[in-house]
């Protein structure tokens, strides 16, 4: 811009200064402090980086809100006593949201939350735009797309044409040395597309509410692209009911962010407002398996500790890969930070405790830490990538978890299943060993053999064999056990035949590789 490069949270802070300017050019006095709303299905960084922007500003962002749970602040703020589902559909300029709340009593609770991040108005500007050009062309020959001066006049008419034909039927854009006339049906044909993307996410936020589309009292429309008749027949279509009108679109999300103001600073009381974190979130764990701590829709600010463990002999360093998304397999789901945890004792696989905490604040941003509970030395990180979830990735994040759902089933019972072979395997051996003096020959032989049967399942990475083989080894580790047990002075370091299947307590073993 003007020959130079800014950080998107730069282009933001211009924005927000531009606001800040405005509003105390109208209330006469310095404003220091705001609450900012971004879109629901913002990811960490995003929402990271609209903080930076507020600083950036000149503002201490106290909270960062949801726009569609600001817009049910605006249209409940005078229905506290009205016990009510309802679903705020948010179709801005940039992004799409869907909301499903539960209002009552001065609570307003959030039960699920979808959306897409990269359709908008801008889009629907785009597809106009695009037809333009193709007809200009083939009229012509002249490809209007080679000139930016004229690319962005069209991109101004596209967006005058659009606005126009969600009320008319017909409209001419007549630029100078550039005309062609839109039709409203053509437009509808047009952005009929993507009218159709925001079914999706809807459906899925139903879904996730646990609620039907015929519980929902009320659908709030905000955002300037929900005053187009097609959006709107197509609220319709997918709740059963016609859309509320009690909200101005434009302004709904400011008043719902001024009420949680209010709220913060006392001048509003009696509103509790819930809302929750829009994707799974979790780390790698053996055999590239994602193990969820805090799951899509969980109410925000929220905190979760999980123990996890070494997966070799000896290991001095963890790695914490942290994921988002919803589907079994990290390489399926989006990398969000990654840090090291050092200076871990050398121990038996399975002995360190690794302590890993998630912990998201109010305003949506996920920190988290690892802590080695034998020496006490720890790590955390504020999770801030680079790029956010594009569209793509967050179709293939939900779509691709519902149609490969019994695919990815069976993939992580093979892979738990291995997992539980190898430490069974690992015990077995563990035990013969420190206990082969004292053992009955004909005992020690047969479990030797049904280790090695264990063994050659797990090389073959038979299923069906390792479950057959682990059951077979059990069996005969019982009477290790008993044999071992019922000698005089028993009751050393030799673990109970069995224990080393699940272990005395609820430690997941972790993919840590040692560095």
């Amino acid at each position: 811009m003007a020959g130079q490069n800014y950080a998107p949270p730069q282009i933001s802070s211009m924005i927000l200064q531009k606001i800040r300017q405005d509003a105390e050019a109208k209330l006469g006095e310095r404003i220091t402090e705001a609450v900012i709303t971004v879109p629901a299905y913002f990811n960490d960084s995003q929402r990271q980086a609209t903080v930076d922007a507020g600083k950036v500003a000149g503002l201490d962002v106290k909270r960062i809100i949801n726009e569609p749970t600001a817009a049910a602040l605006a249209y409940g703020i005078d229905r506290q006593q009205t016990d009510s589902k309802i679903a705020v559909f948010d179709l801005g300029g940039g992004t799409f949201d869907v909301t499903i709340l539960d209002l009552g009593a001065g609570v307003f609770e959030v039960l699920s939350t979808n959306g897409d991040t990269y359709l908008g108005g801008d889009d629907f500007d785009e597809a106009i735009l695009n037809w333009l050009v193709t007809e200009f062309r083939a009229e012509t020959g002249i490809d209007l797309a080679q000139d930016r001066m004229a690319l962005q006049r069209l991109r101004d008419a596209a967006e005058r044409a659009k606005i126009e034909l969600s009320s008319t039927l017909e409209t001419e854009i007549n630029l100078p040395f550039i005309t062609a006339d839109a039709s409203g049906p053509q437009h509808l044909q047009l952005v009929a597309q993507l009218v159709d993307r925001t079914e999706g996410p809807c459906r899925q936020a139903i879904t996730d509410a646990g609620v039907s589309a015929g519980s929902i009292n009320d659908v709030i429309l905000v955002g300037g692209m929900t005053r187009m008749p097609a959006v709107q027949a197509k609220v319709q279509q997918i709740f059963g009911k016609e859309p509320s009108r009690s909200v101005n679109p434009d302004e709904a999300v400011a008043l719902g962010a001024a009420i949680q103001a209010g709220v913060l600073g006392g001048e509003v009381g009696d509103i509790v407002l819930l809302d929750v974190t829009p994707l799974t979130l979790g780390i790698e764990t053996l055999g590239n398996v994602t193990t969820a701590l805090i799951s899509r829709n969980t109410t925000i600010p929220t905190k979760k500790t999980e123990t996890f463990t070494t997966a070799a002999d000896g290991q001095s360093s963890v790695d914490i890969h942290v994921l988002q998304g919803e589907r079994p397999m990290s390489a399926d789901n989006k990398t969000i930070g990654r840090f090291m945890l050092d200076g871990i004792l050398p121990a038996p696989r399975g002995v360190p405790q690794i302590e890993v905490t998630f912990d998201i604040d109010s305003n949506g941003i996920l920190s988290v830490s690892a802590q080695d509970k034998g020496t006490g030395k720890e790590q955390r990180i504020v999770i801030q990538t680079s790029s956010g979830l594009s569209d793509e990735d967050i179709e293939r994040m939900m779509g691709e978890a519902e149609a490969n759902e019994e695919t990815d089933r069976q993939r992580r019972a093979e892979i738990e299943t291995r997992n539980q072979a190898d430490s069974l395997a690992y015990s077995a051996e563990r035990l013969l060993t420190e206990n082969a003096e004292s053992l009955p020959a004909d005992l020690k032989a047969e479990a030797e053999g049904k280790l090695e049967a264990l063994r050659s399942a797990i090389a073959a990475n038979n299923v069906a064999q390792m479950q057959t083989a682990m059951n077979e080894l059990n069996e005969a580790l019982q009477r290790v056990g008993q044999a071992v047990y019922s000698q005089p002075g028993s009751g050393g370091p030799g673990a109970a035949p069995g224990d080393a299947e699940t272990g005395p307590d609820d430690t997941v073993e972790g993919e840590f590789r040692e560095v």
